[in-house]
């Protein structure tokens, strides 16, 4: 069998507000919100007496979505939010952006703070990480060529 497609990619926050206000300011768009426990819930994660509420929220392009979690039961067990760039596990998810310098305007609005600088990968893309809620890092990518406009 060979793989249909990415479903998601997971994040886990304390503050599940302030997560979706900041990604439907990058350009997600809210899909659902729900409480999510039971034994089923147990059995995918290994995680007794699990609850947890989820947002889904969507890419523009319809092609991905990015999971916020914020778990009631059991405590988080470890916090990753302010790992540096070359640590092991989880690191970041990576946007592609009209425009990069307003993209990065409107989030700083939002607490997103720039990791070291714009930088530019030859004659394709500007490219930066910034720290969004929670110390979550989230790259930022604009392909050279295409006027910000679209």
């Amino acid at each position: 069998m060979t793989l249909k497609r990415m479903d998601n990619v997971g994040i886990v926050v304390e503050d599940l507000d302030a997560a979706i206000e900041f990604f439907s300011e990058l350009g997600l768009t809210l899909e659902g919100r729900a409480p999510i426990e039971g034994d089923w819930a147990d059995g995918v994660t290994g995680l007794h007496g699990m609850r947890v509420e989820i947002a889904m929220m969507r890419t523009p392009d319809g092609h991905s979505r990015l999971e916020l979690s914020r778990f009631l039961a059991p405590p988080v067990a470890a916090d990753h939010r302010n790992a540096p760039v070359n640590a092991l596990g989880y690191l970041r998810v990576m946007f592609t952006v009209e425009d990069i310098d307003d993209t990065l305007a409107r989030l700083s609005k939002r607490g997103a703070t720039l990791v070291g600088s714009v930088a530019q990968y030859q004659d394709a893309y500007r490219l930066c990480y910034i720290r969004g809620p929670e110390g979550i890092l989230i790259g930022l990518a604009q392909e050279l060529g295409r006027s910000p406009a679209g």
